[in-house]
Parts: C-alpha cells; sequence; structure tokens
C-alpha cells in the first residue's frame, strides 16, 4: 500500500440539476387520481385528503397505491365546516387550513391572500408529496386541467412570463394563470375571461411544493373565467368542499409536473505519474530475509492497481473506490483515476 497526498487542484466541485416526472407512475402527466372513502369519512378528512395513484380503496392495491397529493380547503373565518366548539364561532378546520398556510407562505397571521386583484378568503390547496417531488418543483412543468359539467380550465405558472422573481417566506412565488408549459395562452399575461382573474388564478410553491388556487375565481362563471365550482360557505355547515376540487381534478384526468433536484459531486483525479506505484507492497513478494522473490521486480518492477482508498489526516479510511479491472502499472506508463462522489 502506497500513499500521496492530493493537491488543491486534484479534487473539483460540481453541481448538477436533474429534473424528473414528479409522479410515482414516472410518468410527466398523472391521469388517475383516487382518495380512501375511509380517510374521508374520518376526522382527518375533514382537514385534507390524501390522493392516490391507484385505487386505495381496493383490498388488492392496499399495499401498493401510493400517495400523489394531499387536497385541502381554507376559509379565513371558518366558515364551509362545522365550528369545534358550537359556542366559539370561526374556529373550525377551513380556519385552521387558511392560517396554516398563511402561516407557511407569508409567516404573517394577519396577512390575506391576494391574487392578482382580488383579495380572497377561501382557497383550494393542493400540497405535493414529500417524497415525489424531492428538493423542488420545476417552474415552467406544472400543467393542471380542472373541469365540471360546466367547462374546463387549463392552468400553469407564469415562470416563462416573467423577467423578475418574487419570494415570500416559502421561497419562490409564481402566478398562476390560463395557458400552458409556464406560458399565457395569450399576449395578455393569462388573461382569458373577466379582467379581475388576470394570471390571479392561484399562486405557485415550488420550493416548498404546494400549489394555492383562488378558490373565488375558480367559483365563477365561464364566461368570467371560472368553472362554477360551486363553493359552500355555510357558516356552522359540514360542506366537504374538498371534493369540488378533488373532482374538478380527476373529471380533468391531466395532471403535468416535474420534480427538480441538484445533485451535488466531488471528482477526486487520482494522477499516477511513471515513478509512482510501480513496486508492491504485498508481503509474498519478500523472502524470510527481506529480499525479493522475483528477480522481474528488480529489473522491470510493475505492480497492479486495484483499489484508491481516501484517506484524512487522520489516516481514517473514509472512502473505497475499486477499479472496474486490474491497472497494469510500470515506469514506462501513468495513469489517471477519476473518482466521482454524489451527495
Amino acid at each position: 500500500m502506497s500513499f500521496k497526498r492530493f493537491d488543491q487542484d486534484d479534487i473539483a466541485i460540481s453541481a448538477e440539476s436533474i429534473v424528473a416526472p414528479l409522479w410515482s407512475t414516472d410518468n410527466i402527466k398523472l391521469q388517475t387520481f383516487f382518495t380512501s372513502s375511509a380517510q374521508a369519512s374520518s376526522n382527518t378528512g375533514r382537514f385534507y385528503n390524501v390522493v392516490y395513484d391507484t385505487d386505495i380503496n381496493l383490498a388488492a392495491n392496499a399495499n401498493t397505491a401510493r400517495p400523489q397529493m394531499a387536497l385541502a380547503f381554507g376559509e379565513k373565518i371558518g366558515r364551509g365546516d362545522a365550528y369545534y366548539d358550537s359556542a366559539v364561532s370561526g374556529k373550525s378546520p377551513t380556519s385552521s387550513i387558511y392560517g396554516q398556510y398563511r402561516n407557511l407562505v407569508f409567516g404573517d397571521e394577519e396577512q390575506g391572500f391576494i391574487f392578482g386583484t382580488v383579495n380572497s378568503d377561501y382557497i383550494y390547496i393542493i400540497n405535493l408529496d414529500r417524497s415525489r417531488y424531492k428538493e423542488k418543483l420545476f417552474p415552467g412543468t406544472f400543467e393542471l386541467k380542472l373541469a365540471t359539467s360546466s367547462g374546463t380550465l387549463h392552468l400553469t405558472d407564469n415562470s416563462n412570463d416573467i423577467t423578475s422573481l418574487s419570494y415570500t417566506d416559502s421561497g419562490r412565488v409564481y402566478d398562476i394563470i390560463s395557458g400552458s408549459a409556464g406560458t399565457a395562452y395569450n399576449a395578455d399575461s393569462g388573461y382569458r375571461g373577466h379582467s379581475q382573474y388576470r394570471g390571479a388564478y392561484g399562486k405557485f410553491l415550488p420550493d416548498v411544493g404546494v400549489i394555492i388556487l383562488n378558490a373565488h375565481a375558480l367559483d365563477d362563471t365561464v364566461a368570467r373565467g371560472g368553472i362554477l365550482l360551486g363553493t359552500q360557505l355555510t357558516t356552522g355547515g359540514l360542506e366537504k368542499n374538498i371534493n369540488k376540487i378533488y373532482n374538478a381534478i380527476k373529471l380533468g384526468s391531466s395532471f403535468k409536473l416535474q420534480s427538480e433536484e441538484t445533485v451535488s459531486s466531488n471528482f477526486v483525479f487520482v494522477r499516477v505519474r511513471n515513478s509512482e506505484f510501480n513496486y508492491s507492497t504485498n508481503p509474498s513478494n519478500l523472502d524470510s530475509v527481506g529480499e525479493l522473490t522475483h528477480e522481474v521486480m528488480i529489473n522491470t518492477p510493475q505492480a497492479y492497481i486495484t483499489t484508491v482508498g481516501l484517506y484524512n489526516d487522520n489516516n481514517d479510511l473514509l472512502g473505497v473506490a475499486k477499479l472496474s479491472r486490474p491497472l497494469l502499472k510500470d515506469f514506462t506508463s501513468e495513469a489517471l483515476i477519476r473518482i466521482k462522489l454524489d451527495y
């Protein structure tokens, strides 16, 4: 075994962006959507519904159905669901959800959601499963088709239509517009309908894997840019509005999105010069008095490189790189071995 200290130029760091399909089906587009009837009817169903890629209600899929996202509905003063305590108004699962995402996005308990010029007190939330999007969502790949019996709406983010980024406490934020592949359908910033919904269908938050939809816009008429989603805001009523956005997504049957992950790599270059590593340190090369057993190792020494070990200054072995085949080394040859460490 022989040792050699690395120079500063022998180590290089590289970062590469990896884009991949978001869904567990390994497809860019998700077309089938299922919820658990047991979860939807439980107490947690008042807060959110998990959406799967296959029918979780079938016994055969119980162990194979994988969650893709969770849907939720939030309302500022608790409308759309029964209050926790009938004697205390304004406190229900919908107000908790609204407050949760208001804090996530703005870090402010007083800030409301403003979509374009519309101040909306009620929102729909699509929270992508954490294991699906890994590090972040990839702007420009978001395409969601929502459909009701009244009409359809194709939504995307405005990442290709802007020249400067906006940030909140949750990182980058893009407006959701009517269009595809990060671009509005026309030159009017996504306007297709009433002017109040110009680029105001929601917020796309790629760094936290959250999509917030403007429920007010979705409830409007088709002529004004909505789809008549029909959100119910009865005070203290158990309305199950989550089902409305779920049904719109399921009927649209097209949700495109990709994830983005930055993979950092360390490249270590092991430079073996002609005068180095030509002798084997294997004890079998020496006889009982310390002489070389084989004469060839005296006149024409050679060795086979099979493994490179990476050590720190305390002589602790940190990593091992194995060559695909032994590399013959003598005084007439040099070698360059590149080691890649991904993390």
